[in-house]
């Protein structure tokens, strides 16, 4: 078998996708030119031990008479045919691994994209079946220049977080005036609903001019 030959059908079988039964046919083809090989050089061995090299004319330019030089020629020639076979089968089995292993990350990539989404999908279908974040209670009046008042707080918003307390272990205002109390020149995150929409404030409970660290009004709202 040539290189052409053994570029050509290696060819057919890289031409799509390359499977593991191509690598496996690839490897046979590999054993099968090694064995060739081994065969021609037992050849050479067999006539006086004659290599690749060794000249086959006498000291005096005579062709040898002590070795079959057709057997010889032709092994040598044969040898070198396959070799460059083997060459070729080697570096198809070294494209084709490389095809399978580059194949497998890309899969492992799609597979984890894959996985990544459907989680995603999951948790956004999770938060649309649980609505909107309901809010616990609302600010009924501001003190002008209160720290309410400067966080961007305004009457009739609607709170959903304050601080740590959010709708599932807000129980009363004493939450409420437990994480004010704690939080004194502290920023808390207070998230409302105004008309519509969610906004995130930060507001600071601080001494001020006015009664209490907040100067507003909070006001539960039945659940």
């Amino acid at each position: 078998m040539s290189e052409e030959e053994a570029r050509q059908s290696g060819g057919s079988s890289q031409a799509g996708a390359v499977t593991v039964s191509d690598v496996q046919e690839l490897m046979r083809r590999k054993e099968e030119i090694e064995t060739q090989i081994k065969a021609n050089y037992d050849v050479l061995e067999s006539q006086k031990g004659i290599g690749m090299n060794e000249p086959l004319v006498d000291c005096e330019g005579y062709p040898r008479s002590d070795v079959d030089l057709y057997q010889v020629r032709t092994a040598r020639h044969n040898i070198i045919c396959l070799q460059n076979d083997h060459k070729a089968v080697m570096k198809q089995v070294e494209e084709a691994l490389h095809q399978l292993h580059a194949r497998d990350k890309e899969k492992q990539a799609r597979d984890m994209a894959e996985a990544h989404k459907e989680a995603m999908n999951r948790k956004l279908d999770q938060s649309e079946s649980q609505g909107p974040p309901q809010a616990f209670a609302k600010v009924n009046s501001i003190s002008p220049g209160s720290p309410a008042s400067t966080a961007g707080l305004q009457v009739d918003d609607e709170i959903v977080e304050f601080g740590s307390v959010n709708t599932q272990n807000f129980q009363s205002l004493h939450n409420i005036g437990s994480v004010v109390q704690h939080s004194e020149g502290k920023p808390l995150n207070v998230t409302v609903i105004r008309s519509g929409e969610k906004h995130q404030l930060r507001l600071v409970p601080t001494r001020w001019a006015g009664k209490g660290l907040l100067g507003c009004n909070i006001i539960p709202l039945q659940r």
